[in-house]
């Protein structure tokens, strides 16, 4: 068992399955107006006063491990922008094996509430979960979140997003190729009083291959193109971009 005190974050972004995508980080500049989210745990947010619980592997059943997490107030005050006041969240994950197949799961909710000076302001909400099968050197993975949420700068608030990711990743000696596919919807209200507004998506497609050329050194080569619509009408700011680059360990 462990706490995590101070910054602990959300135990619900603890318990998000990884799903494979590119090798590096290839950019595409989409407006910054499009507000879909393509990560899982969009929603799950924690001020800095905080605690997080882990419980020790093998919780209650084999396999099993659950997280726990919980934020206060940190004492910025609230102008006419939103700022977090508290938050919860929950996690799990649990790891089976299924013949030479090792199954891992993962899940999460959460709820973060805000401040405003000038209105009242909605809350941050939603769950995710993930299965990711693991045979030989063939990894997939397939992720799902849906929830609400309040976005500080500028102050919006973004309800019914989903996002779906799907991945997979093959190893071969010290080649690593993988490729993912996210999309991702939003109604994107404008303010965070607005009932409803404008649907913002975005579709990524990425590709990526690793090759390890020594120890501790990595060359990453990935392709991502985005296909992205901003308040209901094409995005011309999307498109394709390619990425070179290494990592290090020592």
């Amino acid at each position: 068992m462990t706490l995590d005190v101070i910054k602990a974050g959300n135990a619900a972004a603890s318990h998000d399955i990884s799903v494979p995508g590119s090798a590096g980080s290839p950019g595409v500049t989409i407006v910054t107006t499009n507000n879909a989210q393509t990560g899982l745990d969009f929603f799950a947010e924690a001020t800095a006063i905080g605690v997080e619980w882990h419980s020790d592997e093998d919780f209650i059943a084999d396999g099993l491990k659950v997280s726990a997490s919980i934020s206060a107030d940190d004492g910025i005050a609230a102008t006419t922008t939103a700022k977090l006041e508290s938050s919860w969240g929950l996690g799990l994950t649990y790891v089976a094996s299924a013949g030479d197949t090792d199954i891992t799961i993962g899940a999460g909710i959460a709820d973060s509430e805000f401040k405003d000076s000038a209105q009242d302001a909605p809350s941050s909400n939603g769950f995710h979960v993930g299965v990711s099968a693991e045979v030989n050197n063939l990894t997939v993975a397939a992720g799902y979140a849906n929830g609400d949420k309040v976005r500080s700068t500028p102050e919006i608030a973004l309800f019914d997003a989903t996002t779906t990711k799907l991945g997979v990743k093959y190893v071969t000696g010290d080649i690593t190729l993988s490729a993912g596919f996210t999309s991702a919807e939003v109604d994107d209200n404008g303010t965070i009083t607005a009932a409803s507004g404008d649907t913002d998506t975005k579709d990524v497609t990425e590709f990526g291959i690793a090759y390890v050329v020594a120890d501790g050194v990595t060359a990453n080569l990935g392709w991502s193109d985005i296909d992205a619509q901003n308040d209901g009408s094409n995005d011309t700011t999307g498109g394709s971009s390619w990425y070179v680059g290494a990592t290090m360990s020592f």
